[in-house]
């Protein structure tokens, strides 16, 4: 008799467009999302190119790490010269336009479980944590 595969939950942000990409997918084969993206996977680490070489992460500021760490703690003596008043309006501050600039974006989430009880125990738990 074959041995059951194991099989674990995660949890992934990925762009709305492979997101629907991968529903429909699943619907055209008459499958669950998450077996999509599985043989996703599946496929892409059978071919050994593309596991066995990885493309070198490249550190962009690497010949400017002096000039970072002197901006950086010029950054912090500044930041210490103020009262925690005047840090935290700052804060604020910073927090307030940093959602002007770049507003909440609408994500997409997958959840999965293995059993029906999984799921009824998740959701006890998702709607006692509000």
């Amino acid at each position: 008799m074959p041995k059951p595969r194991r099989i674990a939950r995660i949890s992934i942000t990925i762009p709305a467009d492979l997101l629907l990409a991968a529903d429909r997918l699943a619907r055209e084969l008459d499958r669950p999302r998450s077996w999509v993206l599985g043989e996703g996977v599946r496929r892409m680490t059978r071919d050994t190119t593309i596991a066995a070489a990885p493309e070198p992460v490249v550190d962009p500021f690497a010949e400017h790490v002096e000039e970072l760490e002197a901006a950086r703690l010029r950054r912090l003596e500044t930041d210490l010269a103020m009262t925690p008043e005047e840090r935290l309006r700052r804060a604020e501050e910073m927090t307030r336009l940093a959602g002007l600039a770049r507003p909440a974006r609408n994500r997409a989430q997958v959840i999965a479980f293995d059993s029906y009880e999984d799921y009824e125990q998740w959701k006890t738990t998702h709607r006692a944590g509000r």
